[in-house]
């Protein structure tokens, strides 16, 4: 057996890091191996950042930045006169895919893909490179490969299945291709095998895109109260203020923010949302600050556009322009969620049809999450084309997640379409779930509910009683459609049924949408849990 020492003796296979999909913001977390002794001879320095770093690994936690940019200047040092250490390879590819991920630096995913292939060169997966497999299942999630890292990380829990570390890749992998149910599966299995932090902030994730918004937050509230490192904890936090967010709280939002940083000065992801919060409570300079902060280090292509909009927002054209042209750099075109982004971006800033072709190719390449659906529905509306992007809409909108953004974009559809009552439904639904959705389409929700009109008090006459209806007809009269007592009706109905009322949604068991895979959902019936409710 090779032994590493080194001059804070890192182990040989510890770190393997994780990139959270979606939606959303990205997360990380490593996923060590496990193995029963952490270093092969001695101690690490007390305070040394390399072993920080492979520490926090150890448990799942993630790193502290400058931790990890340690840890892969020591392995790059080690491996100069080492070459064939393949555990340290594994090691060094993990921590490079970690920092592309969370500093939005795409540069980084080759040099990962570099470390990880020459490891597996060192040693195969098939005589036990677990750590290198599954290190490529990481780095195919934080390019948003999901079908990649669903195949590498599938052969690696055929090899071990009570690996804990697989689960989480897993999970990201389902949730990027939109298979909700085996990723909801893989987290049951996850929390079989580990508990802690990691798991509770993965769990809540998992719960927050299935609408369990009470679960979500219940999990994030344990994974920052377990939380073992101050990055473990400014995650879990971050993550409150999200959950907070969504839900149209900003000052709820802002104050989880705040405590994240003052757990991580500078932590990104509480600086972007922060930046958020601020902009919804009228504080828009100190906002437009905060954007700046964030992006001078990690320029991820979410924060960007976000960033633009806020200025567009505020008059300030000439840096609108300015930042959206920092997303037409190839650079981009790597991470987790940068052809969404791109997407959204060229609908409604650039050109639609190219935004189109770009979410097309995405979901031809089997990348059927929400975030997916509801980008291409809306760039297909954007090029005019708005009977084609009606499915998508519905897609997005009825997977679980309550999402303001998903309810403008199928309201502005069905406007489009003159599907009145559904566009006023999720139109209000938007501005029910978070009025400060967007800085830009907000108010332009607002507008789009006060140009509809309240629901007209006059009944269709098919459904009035004879005295107020006319002479009696004959002959084959017009049926009024059943009602479905479980869901109600109006907004109130919508909002129980996930965002869609019993008027327009797809009845249990019924066809697949032609064009959108998948549409037709087993799951879907009155027993179906109710989006922002905890589950039975």
């Amino acid at each position: 057996m090779k032994r590493v020492m080194k001059t804070e003796n890192v182990s040989r296979r510890i770190l393997v890091a994780g990139v959270g999909a979606v939606c959303a913001a990205t997360a990380l977390v490593y996923l060590p191996a496990l193995l029963p002794g952490l270093f092969d001879d001695g101690a690490p320095a007390a305070n040394g950042p390399a072993a920080r770093a492979t520490l926090a690994a150890r448990t799942g936690a993630p790193a502290a930045l400058p931790d990890l940019a340690a840890l892969i200047d020591d392995r790059e040092k080690w491996l100069a006169e080492h070459g064939d250490d393949d555990a340290s390879w594994a090691v060094l590819g993990a921590a490079y895919a970690e920092r592309g991920a969370r500093l939005g630096d795409a540069a980084s995913f080759p040099k990962a893909e570099q470390a990880l292939r020459r490891s597996l060169r060192e040693r195969s997966a098939a005589g036990g490179n677990l750590d290198a497999q599954l290190g490529l299942g990481l780095l195919a999630n934080a390019r948003g490969e999901w079908k990649s890292a669903r195949t590498f990380a599938e052969q690696v829990r055929k090899a071990n299945p009570k690996r804990w570390s697989t689960y989480p890749v897993l999970i990201d992998a389902y949730s990027g291709i939109g298979d909700y149910t085996s990723a909801r599966k893989a987290m049951e299995t996850l929390e079989k095998l580990r508990s802690g932090a990691m798991v509770s902030a993965r769990a809540a994730r998992v719960h927050r895109d299935h609408g369990w918004r009470e679960d979500a937050w219940a999990d994030a509230e344990h994974a920052a109260a377990l939380a073992g490192t101050p990055p473990e904890k400014a995650a879990a936090l971050a993550r409150l203020g999200d959950l907070a967010w969504e839900r149209g709280e900003p000052e709820e939002a802002l104050a989880q923010y705040g405590t994240a940083l003052r757990v991580v000065p500078g932590h990104g992801p509480a600086l972007a949302g922060r930046a958020r919060a601020r902009a919804a409570l009228g504080r828009t300079d100190e906002a437009a600050g905060d954007y700046r902060t964030v992006l001078e280090k990690s320029p991820l292509p979410e924060y960007v556009l976000a960033a633009g909009e806020l200025h567009e927002s505020m008059g300030l054209d000439g840096d609108a322009r300015s930042l959206y042209e920092r997303l037409r750099t190839e650079a981009w075109r790597n991470g987790a969620d940068g052809q969404v982004v791109l997407g959204l971006y060229e609908a409604d800033h650039g050109d639609p049809a190219a935004a189109v072709r770009r979410l097309q190719a995405e979901w031809a390449r089997g990348h059927g999450s929400m975030q997916v659906a509801d980008a291409l529905g809306w760039a297909l509306y954007r090029a005019d084309r708005a009977r084609e992007a009606l499915p998508y809409a519905k897609r997005a909108t009825e997977e679980g997640m309550r999402s303001a953004l998903f309810a403008y974009h199928r309201g502005v559809i069905e406007q489009a379409l003159e599907e009145y009552g559904p566009a006023r439904r999720h139109l209000a639904e938007a501005l029910r779930i978070n009025p400060y959705f967007s800085p830009l389409l907000a108010p332009r929700a607002r507008e789009a509910v006060a140009a509809l009109g309240a629901p007209s008090d006059e009944l269709p006459e098919e459904l009035r009683p004879e005295s107020e209806a006319g002479p009696a007809k004959t002959g084959t009269e017009k049926k009024a459609p059943a009602r479905n007592p479980a869901a109600g009706s109006g907004a109130a109905g919508a909002a129980r049924t996930g965002g869609t009322s019993s008027g327009d949604a797809e009845a249990p068991g019924a066809p697949e949408t032609p064009g959108v895979p998948g549409t037709a959902r087993a799951e879907r019936s009155a027993s179906r849990e109710v989006p922002g409710e905890p589950r039975p």
